[in-house]
């Protein structure tokens, strides 16, 4: 059993455990608007949990490709009513996905488990907060920024470059007392990356899962399924699930998905499979 700490919570991440999206705003590639509203939110959060997430990943701005940016009133008039209801109401790990000190401070505050950041805590006094709040925190790799970066990615070696990136804010965030058995991996599947990336850095996830991190994998129902099955986003779970299958094959245990049930389905049966004599 491999039990990591979640603001009190624990979590095994010897099995699998899937986070479901809340996206609070009104333009997320897939969801957005769906769950603007406090009670909308409740309710999708009530059906993730029924369906067996172990994790609810709660974010304010959208980071889809050419995504505008938001203030940091906007994010936190989004997120904070919906963190502070959904711990008076569910025992539930709750994930803040920022990049704002500011949101991670009050999300803290509020009792979120896991500070989770595209931008591997990059912007200014993210750092030092998210080392302050003593929460295990998801690094997240992206090439430029949301508005620019699907302008033509180009690496020489993606997995290699993606490594050396993480790598560096591991350090940086060792530099300011967080730990590394406090850190999660996230290749950023789509951000900043061609579909040949992708499929390269899904290839390689056991190597981020050999570097002695937990890995997290956020795949779903993204531009790349499209690509290759050439299906809208409303018509990608399959896809989805065949990728996460692939990663959870090479050592991912962490699944950030809209679709929760099918893939507490899938990755049980997987687990049980895989750990039978």
């Amino acid at each position: 059993m491999s039990l990591m700490s979640f603001g009190g919570k624990s979590l095994d991440l010897s099995r699998p455990q899937v986070m479901g999206i809340l996206n609070v705003t009104p333009d997320s590639f897939s969801d957005g608007g769906s769950f603007s509203s406090l009670d909308a939110s409740l309710k999708q959060t009530e059906k993730m949990i029924l369906e067996g997430a172990s994790i609810i990943d709660v974010g304010g701005e959208s980071t889809r490709p050419g995504a505008a940016p938001v203030s940091l009133q906007q994010e936190l008039d989004r997120v904070v009513p919906v963190i502070e209801a959904i711990k008076q109401r569910f025992d539930i790990v709750v994930s803040v996905d920022t990049s704002s000190a500011e949101v991670m401070r009050q999300g803290a505050a509020l009792g979120v488990g896991l500070i989770n950041d595209v931008r591997a805590l990059e912007r200014e006094g993210a750092l030092e907060v998210a080392a302050q709040t003593q929460l295990p925190v998801c690094l997240m790799h992206m090439k430029g920024g949301p508005q620019t970066m699907q302008d033509q990615p180009n690496y020489v070696s993606v997995a290699d470059e993606v490594t050396r990136y993480l790598m560096s804010r591991v350090e940086a965030c060792e530099a300011v007392g967080i730990a590394r058995t406090q850190l999660l991996l996230d290749p950023g599947i789509g951000f900043g990356k061609s579909l040949e990336h992708n499929l390269s850095l899904l290839k390689h996830t056991q190597h981020f899962r050999e570097l002695g991190f937990e890995v997290l994998i956020g795949v779903s129902r993204k531009t790349m399924i499209g690509d290759v099955l050439d299906l809208p986003v409303d018509e990608r779970l399959y896809g989805t699930m065949g990728a996460n299958a692939a990663c959870y094959g090479k050592g991912a245990r962490i699944f950030r998905v809209h679709d929760v049930k099918a893939h507490v389905q899938m990755l049980e049966l997987m687990y049980r499979i895989e750990r039978e004599s």
